[in-house]
């Protein structure tokens, strides 16, 4: 049943004023929607994007315990204090003291850190970062769709004119916030609904308006509000969605990314099939006063750690007790890390690459990726090196969370990417998803290096398949140098790169569930 059949049998409505794209449509009777929120299928699968804007930094954020002298250097008067930092156990990292939630949250399993992520060629403006992984483009690329506003078109090519329907009764993707980001915007359309506020969600559903004077004016305001709550075409929906949820766990107060979250929770448990969520805190860019003079684990980064922190915990406790958390896989992102070097402010200025976390029951907890590699003495404009390309991830959230075909994954990212082994539970029947990164036990070992043409890799097998490749820093596999069967025991294997351009690669190791790389620079 398509859009005209399913609205002709609801019962004449308001109709609603356009919104952005031109479309408008009868609201549905309650219970229509009722049914309609009924209709949700249990395995669905929804992703939470939460930007952290501004650039966070990721060197005080998922700390390098093996670099501390070198950050010591670098960055003595914001570096958090060795013994005061929550140490990741079988790791060598660990996480701002602020952190307590997530550290728990990593302890039960559910919080994977993918270490060193960015993009080729990095822009340090704020703007031009935050469209690039919006748009999930490569810096040389000027893009004006988003990632999953690509997907959701793919999937949803009808959309606005044929929408809502009873296959699609519900927004495709909602963002919280007042302006719409480029991160839902598709070729020709904007596929997702705007909810300004926390304030404004719970007028709507409350339909409730703050007072207004007794005057024209007020007059005038109070129809504004009217206007501005029938412009939101799944209004209706939403408003249902949340009542099917009376109660929920608690949150911390005056937290403004715990009280997005809530509402998302909310939504997600009530029934709707929204796959897609995007939340923002900003705050981030922390030229200055980062850290107080006197204890650096207190500050404005402190203070925003330990909003984010505990605003994930919660709302995935939430999720947890709404009986909804298998369907959410949640994910932190920001456009650009902080220098190594921090500067007589007390901040940090514009880096590169930084961690990214994913979180939820159906994450590999664990680490993914290598620490960064400080030198002792850094100037300025040193940068750290990206391991993982961002559309790595985002790929992997496509093709082992959301389903969709790896041709279609190459066509809405525009190349093909390597997965990463964050998902558990694949809904999608790949056999990779068990993969782990391990940590501890040294697996691999690339020598010489630097190397010029020639070098060795020395690896241990555990009596099954052994896979070493070689990957440029955005994510491209270049070279196959070993595969095949090899006894218990470690081994010692030689290959050429002599036809590999001169810059940075990672070696991958792969064998059974293991995971491990290598650096390996060719002079």
């Amino acid at each position: 049943m398509r859009r005209r059949k399913f609205l002709k049998n609801t019962a004449s409505g308001l109709v609603l004023p356009t919104i952005a794209g031109g479309i408008g449509f009868k609201t549905l009777e309650m219970t229509n929607i009722a049914q309609a929120l009924q209709m949700a299928n249990e395995s669905d699968k929804v992703i939470v994007m939460i930007n952290l804007s501004g650039g966070n930094d990721g060197l005080n954020t998922v700390i390098p315990l093996d670099q501390m002298s070198s950050l010591s250097n670098a960055r003595s008067n914001v570096l958090i204090q060795e013994s005061h930092i929550l140490k990741l156990d079988g790791t060598d990292v660990g996480l701002h003291p602020a952190m307590t939630e997530m550290k728990e949250m990593y302890d039960e399993g559910k919080l994977s850190i993918v270490q060193n992520v960015g993009y080729p060629n990095p822009d340090f403006s704020h703007f031009r970062s935050t469209d690039i992984w919006m748009s999930g483009s490569g810096s040389d690329q000027i893009i004006s769709s988003g990632w999953t506003g690509r997907y959701l078109e793919d999937a949803h090519p009808e959309y606005p004119g044929e929408y809502p329907n009873e296959d699609n009764p519900h927004p495709l993707a909602i963002e919280i916030g007042w302006n719409s980001s480029m991160l839902f915007q598709g070729a020709a359309n904007n596929m997702g609904m705007v909810i300004n506020d926390p304030e404004y969600f719970y007028e709507l559903i409350e339909e409730s308006n703050p007072p207004v004077p007794n005057t024209k004016a007020g007059n005038r305001l109070e129809y504004v509000r009217l206007v501005a709550k029938q412009s939101q075409v799944y209004g209706q929906l939403v408003k249902q969605a949340a009542e099917n949820v009376p109660s929920q766990g608690p949150y911390p107060e005056n937290n403004w990314l715990a009280e997005q979250l809530k509402i998302v929770a909310r939504l997600i448990a009530g029934g709707m099939k929204t796959k897609l969520y995007l939340v923002e805190f900003g705050g981030f860019d922390t030229h200055d006063s980062q850290v107080e003079a006197g204890n650096h684990s207190e500050g404005q980064h402190a203070y925003l750690l330990k909003s984010v922190s505990s605003a994930i915990k919660a709302f995935s406790d939430d999720l947890e007790g709404l009986s909804v958390d298998d369907k959410v896989i949640g994910m932190t992102f920001s456009e650009f890390g902080r220098r190594v070097l921090s500067n007589a402010s007390g901040g940090t200025d514009h880096g590169t690459s930084a961690p990214l976390f994913l979180f939820g029951s159906n994450v590999n907890g664990g680490v993914i990726g290598n620490n960064p590699i400080i030198p002792n003495n850094v100037d300025y404009w040193y940068n750290m090196d990206m391991e993982y390309d961002f559309r790595q991830v985002y790929s992997t959230l496509f093709a082992q969370w959301l389903c969709v075909p790896d041709d279609k994954v190459e066509q809405i990212m525009f190349e093909e990417f390597e997965h990463l082994p964050f998902v558990k539970n694949s809904p999608c029947g790949f056999v990779d998803n068990k993969e782990h990164v391990v940590h501890g036990t040294q697996l691999i070992k690339v020598f010489p290096n630097p190397v010029g043409d020639y070098a060795q890799i020395e690896f241990v097998s555990h009596g099954e398949m052994v896979y070493i490749e070689i990957y440029s820093m955005d994510g491209k596999r270049v070279a196959t140098p070993l595969r095949g069967n090899y006894s218990t025991g470690s081994h010692v294997a030689g290959f050429s790169v002599s036809n590999l351009p001169s810059g940075s690669y990672y070696v991958k190791y792969r064998s059974g569930t293991s995971v491990q790389s290598a650096k390996l620079l060719k002079m």
